[in-house]
C-alpha cells in the first residue's frame, strides 16, 4: 500500500497540471494515457487508475486530518467531526484511529505488517518531549506497538526516507546514507513488501509541492516520483502481488493555487486483486476494508 499525499485526478491542463506539464511515463506507458476530469478510468493489463471519492459527502474542501483517518481507519472522518480538518488527526478522532486503524486490525488478525517510513533522529526528540501532534500514521504506528524506522532501517534496505533518495536526510541533517535512486529505492520497497503481508510507505512530498513548499525543480520533482511509480508498477510481480496507490485529497495536480482541490483522489491498482479494489473503493473510508478483505483472500 502505497500512499501519496495531495494527488487528484485534474484537468487536462499543460499549464498547470504537472502530470501533462511535464509528461509522466507512469501513465503514458504503462495505461496508454493521463488521468484527467474527463477520463479518470484508466485500465490496462491488471493495472487499473479509477477516482476516489475525498469530500465524502461533506462540504468545504478535504483536507489531510479527516482524509487519512478515513484511509487508514475506515470511518468517514468529516463526518464524525462535522467539517474537514488537517492537517494533523483532530483530537476528537483519534480514538477511531488507536483503536480502528489497519495496522492494528492487521496485527490482531494474525497478519504481518511493516510501516516503511524511516524517521531521523529530530522525530524521536520530539516524541521523547511529549508532544502529541502527530500525523495518522504516526498515530497507527504508536497505537498498534509497532516501532519507527530508523536510519539503520534505510541502510539494510527495510525503510525508505520521507523524500525517497536519502538526500535531504544526508545535506539537512548530516547523515551519510546512501542515495538512491527511484529505481532502487522501489526495488527495496518491493523486496520489502514480499516478506511481509502487508506493507505501506507514505509519500507527503506532493502536498508539499502542491503548497508550493518544495524548494527544488518541478519537473526534476515530477520525473522522479514518475520513475518511482514506475518501476514499482512495472516490476511487481502481477500473479502474486498487489499493490493500492491511494491519496487523501486533490492538491498536486493543480499547481494555479496553494489549496487543496476538490478534485477526486486518485487511485491505482495492480496486481492479483487489482480489480478487487477497482470496483470496490468508491470513497477514502472504503480503502482500509479492501485492503483486509484482500489480506484474507
Amino acid at each position: 500500500m502505497l500512499f501519496l499525499d495531495g494527488v487528484g485526478i485534474g484537468k487536462r491542463d499543460y499549464e498547470f497540471n504537472p502530470f501533462f506539464k511535464y509528461g509522466f511515463n507512469t501513465f503514458t506507458e504503462l495505461f496508454g494515457e493521463i488521468p484527467h476530469s474527463k477520463n479518470e478510468h484508466l485500465s490496462k493489463d491488471h493495472r487499473f487508475i479509477f477516482p476516489v471519492d475525498a469530500s465524502m459527502g461533506v462540504e468545504g474542501i478535504p483536507q489531510s486530518g479527516t482524509g487519512q483517518t478515513s484511509i487508514f481507519s475506515g470511518v468517514n472522518g468529516p463526518e464524525i467531526l462535522g467539517w474537514h480538518f488537517g492537517p494533523y488527526a483532530h483530537k476528537s478522532l483519534l480514538p477511531a484511529i488507536h483503536n480502528k486503524n489497519i495496522f492494528k486490525i492487521a496485527l490482531e488478525s494474525g497478519k504481518s505488517v511493516h510501516f516503511a517510513n524511516a524517521y531521523p533522529k529530530p522525530f524521536f526528540k520530539y516524541l521523547k518531549s511529549g508532544a502529541k501532534r502527530l500525523n495518522v500514521t504516526a498515530h497507527c504506528v504508536i497505537s498498534s506497538g509497532m516501532k519507527f524506522n530508523k536510519a539503520d532501517d534505510v541502510r539494510k534496505g527495510r525503510a525508505l526516507t520521507a523524500e525517497i533518495s536519502s538526500e535531504k536526510w544526508n545535506s539537512k541533517l548530516g547523515y551519510k546514507l546512501p542515495i538512491l535512486s527511484p529505481e532502487k529505492a522501489a526495488r527495496n520497497l518491493l523486496n520489502t513488501a514480499a516478506k511481509f503481508d502487508l506493507t505501506v510507505f507514505e509519500y507527503f512530498y506532493t502536498d508539499y509541492a502542491g503548497h508550493f513548499r518544495f524548494d527544488g525543480n518541478y519537473g526534476d520533482f515530477t520525473s522522479f516520483l514518475d520513475r518511482f511509480l514506475f518501476a514499482i508498477l512495472s516490476e511487481l510481480d502481477l500473479n502474486s502481488q498487489t499493490v493500492i496507490i491511494c491519496s487523501d485529497h486533490g492538491n498536486f495536480e493543480d499547481l494555479s493555487m496553494k489549496q487543496h482541490t476538490y478534485n477526486s483522489a486518485i487511485g491505482i491498482s495492480a496486481g492479483k486483486h487489482a480489480e478487487y479494489f477497482k470496483d470496490n473503493i468508491k470513497f477514502l473510508y472504503d480503502i482500509k476494508d479492501s485492503v483486509l478483505n484482500v489480506l484474507n483472500f
